[in-house]
């Protein structure tokens, strides 16, 4: 990707700040920045997560400026975690099919919801859920909260992230099951040392 490319790509997140696609954007390229020490991840691997992020990110942007507004993009070690909402089902396997392209993906985990219910009120309660799952991670010693990706969609929690062991992993699964307003918790949180 050419720095044109990628200015612009950061560009338009800035503008639409409040689009779920972004925010996966900024998140990683946080993490690679200040914090990479802390993180399970290498340095090298966050760096590479994050180019798939901004890949998949401008093709989706190029494909569709809505289906970029509405899709959400984790990557933890090349595994590729999209969310959120649609309301054509194509445009769920658009997203999929756009995702595979980039390269270094290993695996392309589609939790796209092909729906019209929403709006503001649903997506202000999937933000405090979010919110406040993460801040629960954060003051719990217990968990190295770094390692953990928090996306909430229709009040269903999405994690993914590399736990320390499958006690902290269900820890953090039973965090998420605590908070008001929740529906549903799917993990997608690899074991640290696990081959899946």
């Amino acid at each position: 990707m050419t720095l044109p490319r990628l200015v612009t790509i950061l560009a338009l997140c800035a503008i639409g700040l409040g689009s779920t696609g972004c925010v996966g954007l900024f998140v990683g390229a946080a993490a690679t920045g200040g914090i990479a020490v802390a993180e399970e991840r290498t340095v090298g691997t966050q760096v590479d997560d994050a180019t798939i992020n901004i890949a998949v990110s401008e093709s989706l942007f190029s494909y569709d400026e809505k289906l970029f507004q509405d899709v959400s993009i984790d990557v933890t070690e090349g595994r590729v975690l999209l969310t959120g909402k649609v309301a054509d089902p194509q445009d769920r396997v658009e997203a999929v099919r756009l995702a595979w392209q980039a390269e270094g993906v290993k695996e392309v985990i589609n939790e796209i919801q092909v729906t019209d219910k929403g709006g503001v009120g649903s997506y202000m309660s999937d933000v405090r859920i979010s919110n406040e799952l993460r801040a629960d991670l954060l003051f719990d010693s217990k968990i190295q909260a770094i390692n953990y990706n928090v996306d909430t969609v229709g009040q269903i929690v999405y994690l993914t992230g590399i736990a320390q062991s499958q006690a902290e992993m269900e820890r953090v699964i039973d965090h998420a099951r605590t908070i008001s307003g929740v529906k549903q918790v799917i993990s997608h949180v690899r074991v640290k040392g696990s081959s899946g």
